[in-house]
C-alpha cells in the first residue's frame, strides 16, 4: 500500500491532501522522515504522523455537523479561534470534508474515511452542494443568466452555479443556489462581482444528504444507508 493511501485510510486526510502532508515532512517511518507519498508501506513499518503513531482504521464513520458562525473549518487554529473539532467530542480522529468559511453556516461532514473524502471533494466528480443565500435587494434575470453562464471572480477563476429558486421578502431576496465544483469562497465572490450585498450564506445539502432539522451546533452520525448514497 502506498504511503498516501495509508494516511488516508488511517483517517489523516484524503489521498491528495496526504501527498502534501507527506512532502511537508510530517511523517516518519521506522524513525526516519519520509517525503515520498508512493513509498510502499510494509506490515512491519512503524509509522508516525506529527509524532503520533498511526494505523489503519477498522471502523469508518461520517458525522453531519450544523456549523455555526465564527467557527473555523480546521483541526486547529494558530490564532486561538474556535474550530469544528472544539464543537464535537471525538473518540476517533476525523477531518472535515471540504470547507465552510468562518461566516458560512450549515452542513459540514467530517470523516475518517479518506476514500470518501477524496470522492466528495474531487472536482471531476461534480458533487452538487446546495446553499441558501440572503441578499439585499432583488436578483434580476440578468444576474441569474450571468451566474449560470459563468462570471469572472478574480484570481483567473470563473464562478458558475445554478439558481434553483428565489423569492423576495421585505426588500431582500432569498435564493437557493447549487454548486457542482466549488472554488474558495465562490458564492461570496460571485455576488460581490454582481454588486449584490450578501447577508447570509448557509449550506443545506451535499449530494443526496440534506441538513434537515439538525439544530445549529448539533451533530449526528450518518447511518450505513446514508453513506452508501453519498458514495453513489
Amino acid at each position: 500500500m502506498r504511503l498516501n493511501k495509508f494516511l488516508s485510510q488511517a483517517g489523516i486526510a484524503s489521498r491528495r491532501k496526504s501527498d502534501e502532508l507527506i512532502r511537508m515532512a510530517t511523517t516518519t517511518i521506522n524513525g526516519k522522515i519520509c517525503l515520498d507519498p508512493a513509498y510502499n508501506v510494509q506490515q512491519s513499518d512503524k509509522i508516525f504522523y506529527e509524532g503520533q503513531k498511526i494505523s489503519l482504521l477498522r471502523e469508518k464513520v461520517v458525522i453531519m455537523f450544523h456549523k455555526p458562525k465564527k467557527v473555523i473549518t480546521s483541526m486547529k487554529d494558530t490564532h486561538g479561534r474556535k474550530t469544528v473539532i472544539d464543537c464535537i467530542p471525538l473518540k476517533n480522529r476525523l477531518t472535515p470534508i471540504g470547507r465552510l468559511d468562518q461566516n458560512t453556516t450549515g452542513l459540514l461532514l467530517l470523516t475518517n474515511d479518506g476514500d470518501l473524502q477524496q470522492y466528495l471533494t474531487h472536482p471531476k466528480n461534480q458533487i452538487p452542494k446546495d446553499y441558501e443565500v440572503e441578499i439585499e435587494g432583488k436578483i434580476l434575470q440578468n444576474h441569474i443568466k450571468k451566474i449560470k453562464k459563468g462570471i469572472y471572480i478574480g484570481n483567473k477563476e470563473y464562478g458558475r452555479a445554478e439558481i434553483l429558486n428565489s423569492k423576495i421578502q421585505k426588500g431582500r431576496s432569498f435564493i437557493s443556489i447549487r454548486l457542482k465544483r466549488g472554488k474558495k469562497r465562490e458564492i461570496r465572490r460571485i455576488f460581490y462581482r454582481l454588486n449584490l450585498k450578501l447577508i447570509s450564506l448557509k449550506r443545506v445539502a451535499i449530494s443526496t444528504l440534506r441538513l434537515g432539522s439538525l439544530e445549529v451546533g448539533a451533530y449526528r452520525y450518518l447511518n450505513k444507508e446514508e453513506i452508501i448514497k453519498l458514495r453513489k
